[in-house]
């Protein structure tokens, strides 16, 4: 389920935080829209990596949570990057949890107990969901020729490629074949 969106970046930008570009208005507020969801999904994706990490439990915990703790970390990595590349396409990004909330297309859990292999499967699942919009965001940035903001996506489609991949093979069962 998609929440409501509301953009930081089709805000009057105060003359201060204006920056240049040769980039359109229109290419500006389009990525810069693409980006801020990929950004409140990103920091949802992290709490939720996070959350899951802190409550894992069972036989495999170490290695889950291990592997839980590097890719909340990663995705944390990622926030700073996405943020300033939006400044310096002179769009604004998000100011505050409730603005997350807002944009967020992930959906949170606030399950009491989560059994290890749905949180995997859960997480790869968000991993995939955000892959498919940084795909998308990476259109609109081909579309407005904003190659440095693509080649970023391009990183991060990759990382995320990698933390489902991880995901689906510790929630593999002994016997699984398919996804």
């Amino acid at each position: 389920m998609t929440k409501a969106k509301s953009s930081a970046s089709h805000q009057k930008v105060n003359p201060e935080l204006d920056t240049p570009t040769d980039l359109s208005q229109e290419g500006v507020d389009k990525i810069s829209a693409a980006m801020n969801t990929i950004l409140a999904d990103t920091f949802a994706l992290y709490l939720k990596t996070k959350n899951f990490h802190w409550h894992v439990s069972g036989r495999h915990f170490r290695d889950y949570h291990l592997l839980l703790d590097e890719q909340s970390e990663q995705i944390f990595g990622t926030t700073d990057e996405i943020a300033e590349r939006v400044r310096k396409i002179g769009g604004t990004t998000v100011r505050s949890i409730g603005q997350i909330a807002k944009l967020q297309t992930l959906d949170d859990n606030d399950e009491s107990y989560v059994p290890p292999r749905e949180m995997l499967r859960e997480l790869m699942n968000d991993n995939k969901k955000v892959v498919a919009a940084m795909r998308k965001a990476h259109d609109v940035c081909d579309k407005y020729e904003d190659v440095a903001t693509a080649s970023l996506l391009e990183n991060f489609i990759d990382a995320a490629e990698r933390r489902t991949w991880f995901l689906f093979e510790a929630s593999r069962q002994e016997g699984d074949n398919a996804a």
